[in-house]
């Protein structure tokens, strides 16, 4: 199968954007972080963190932890996550199914694999802007059949193929889980003024920009040039594009914020959650 998703007029859009960073980050305990704020995530932002997991039930326990100012979205591509948090949402997403949860000024959660599974997926952590950093947490579940999708492309954020998500964050962002045959070329233009974008690549060899990637992340050169790809075997991936985010990140050890002003506040946000939770037996 060969097609193109999307013909482009001639113009600067018209133009392939080249790779200027790839890596295929690091392994700890099922968990690959593709990008994170010492790395890529200078030339991303407002994607902050990638991690592509595959966790297995007797092996990997991702217990409750806190998080503030940024906004986490799992996309997974195989098993079931059992999860619960401080919003009150708690249950099990399945195969295909994507997380959205927006810790805004603190949040507690876990997730796993379900009792004797494994699952695999994509998690991505999202840079909130000013409005949203501190504001009271919240999330939004997606069954897989609630998942919008234009061709190839599942819209997990934002719009694109006259498909658009439920997640609707302020700020200017697409963000796709795509699948090709062997052999299916796809093209992706970006939105105008998205002049951030990425791939990360979980299953075969994706040819992009003269490159091909396996298990790694590509960051595309800043600009509005389109991005063309051809899948070699069966081949999954996320792509992002975005404005660029115009704000500091201002790190913690779970927290991500655009002041040290705003991080000491989420910080003691989540020190009070984590309070409430000890003294109700649940941490």
């Amino acid at each position: 199968m060969n097609t193109i998703a999307e013909p482009t007029p001639a113009s600067a859009a018209s133009l392939q954007r080249p790779i200027i960073h790839r890596t295929r980050g690091a392994t700890r305990g099922g968990v690959t972080r593709l990008i994170s704020p010492a790395g890529a995530n200078k030339l991303i932002k407002p994607f902050v963190f990638l991690d592509l997991f595959h966790l297995q039930s007797d092996k990997h326990k991702m217990g409750m932890h806190p998080h503030s100012g940024i906004a986490t979205v799992t996309v997974l591509l195989d098993g079931a996550l059992a999860y619960r948090e401080t919003t009150g949402s708690e249950g099990t997403l399945p195969a295909g199914g994507v997380e959205y949860m927006s810790a805004g000024g603190g949040v507690w959660h876990e997730g796993g694999p379900v009792e004797g599974g494994a699952v695999r997926g994509f998690q991505l952590w999202l840079a909130l802007p000013p409005e949203d950093e501190l504001a009271p947490s919240h999330s939004l579940y997606l069954a897989p059949e609630r998942v919008a999708q234009a061709g190839p492309a599942r819209v997990i954020i934002g719009s694109h193929g006259g498909a658009s998500s439920a997640i609707e964050p302020r700020a200017p962002i697409n963000y796709l889980h795509v699948t090709l045959e062997d052999g299916e070329r796809w093209r992706y233009t970006p939105p105008s003024g998205h002049d951030v974008a990425w791939v990360g690549v979980a299953d075969g060899v994706l040819e992009t920009a003269g490159a091909q990637l396996s298990g790694e992340l590509g960051v595309f050169q800043q600009g509005q040039g389109r991005l063309d790809f051809v899948a070699r075997g069966a081949t999954q991936f996320v792509l992002g594009s975005a404005a660029t985010h115009p704000h500091p990140l201002v790190t913690g050890y779970y927290s991500v914020h655009t002041s040290q002003a705003a991080l000491e506040k989420g910080e003691a946000g989540i020190a009070r959650l984590g309070t409430e939770l000890r003294a109700a037996g649940k941490l």
